[in-house]
């Protein structure tokens, strides 16, 4: 079973969201044999505050 976590910025739409899962799990049965119904996605939503790229927070870009 795979399991799946992503970690992105909060901001992301559901409909974004929906297309990204669709994808990934696509991915993971194509290229590692998984069962649809086995592919577990989690997301973890981070602030912008939260963190920093370059040394530069992502919310001040």
């Amino acid at each position: 079973m795979p399991n799946i976590t992503v970690e992105l910025l909060s901001g992301r739409t559901l409909d974004q969201r929906r297309e990204f899962v669709a994808a990934v799990t696509d991915s993971a049965i194509a290229i590692l044999g998984a069962k649809r119904e086995a592919v577990r996605i989690v997301f973890t939503e981070i602030e912008k505050t939260d963190v920093a790229n370059g040394g530069t927070l992502a919310s001040d870009v």
